[in-house]
């Protein structure tokens, strides 16, 4: 199983739509489906987070 951090690594990667063919047949065997849930769930919200930052920061201006 891989650790959390390999999974966030994947998540954020995954953001972007950028993956090899190796490093997907790589995270098919080591990801823990769990992990990557939990990793998204944070990935999502410090998404959502800079969208709320930016927008907030043009309207002030």
């Amino acid at each position: 199983m891989g650790s959390f951090l390999y999974s966030m690594k994947a998540v954020i990667w995954s953001f972007f739509g950028l993956r090899r063919k190796g490093d997907f047949d790589k995270d098919a065997e080591k990801l823990n489906p769990i992990h990557v849930i939990v990793a998204a769930l944070i990935g999502v919200a410090i998404f959502i987070g800079l969208l709320i930052s930016v927008v907030k920061f043009v309207v002030l201006k």
